[in-house]
């Protein structure tokens, strides 16, 4: 918190002097009367809960007597080695041998693997446009498309419409709708 400096002008009254603002605009002088204190130096409230906190959040345990609490916060000129435990031991050969038993494991089982090539079936059946499902629902379903496509062909030839890939995928399939929908038309009969 920055501290505010009063200047007594010639009448005994004080006055916080004109500063600038950081855009480089200036602040009037202020008069203010004895005892006032700027609100960027009155300290934040804290509740009594808070306070008795962060007195007692000092990261040692309770009852620890001084003495032991100020060892503990010297810091220790040591070699650098983090315990992950204090008192336990950590055999740096035994693990250095498991990981390379377990490098060895798994360069015996990819020698063991075998590549084999996929085969395909070159008569692979496009799935049929007519589903055994509800005939009505694909009916109009199919004939709903054949609008969109009309419409899409209707807007192209005005020339209101410059069609991309997808819409032109779309117009494209406009033959095997019709011959779908003639399909359904003769099952449904």
């Amino acid at each position: 918190m920055a501290t505010t400096s009063y200047e007594h002008d010639a009448a005994g009254g004080k006055f916080i002097p004109a500063t600038q603002r950081p855009d480089g605009t200036w602040r009037k002088p202020r008069r203010v009367k004895d005892g006032y204190i700027p609100q960027e130096e009155i300290p934040l409230y804290e509740s009594k809960g808070k306070q008795f906190k962060a007195k007692q959040n000092t990261g040692l345990p309770v009852g620890l007597p001084p003495e032991l609490a100020a060892e503990i916060r010297k810091p220790k000129k040591g070699s650098g080695i983090i315990q992950p435990i204090p008192g336990m031991v950590v055999n740096i050969e035994k693990k250095k041998k498991k990981k390379k038993s377990g490098v060895n494991e798994v360069a015996d089982k990819l020698s063991k693997v075998e590549i084999i090539e996929p085969t395909f079936n070159e008569a692979v059946q496009q799935p049929s446009i007519i589903s055994a499902s509800d005939p009505n629902k694909k009916l109009k379903n199919l004939r709903k498309k054949l609008r969109d496509i009309e419409t899409l062909e209707e807007k192209i030839s005005i020339g209101s419409l410059n069609p991309d890939k997808d819409q032109k995928d779309k117009i494209s399939k406009k033959n095997e709708i019709i011959k779908a929908i003639e399909e359904l038309e003769k099952c449904s009969c």
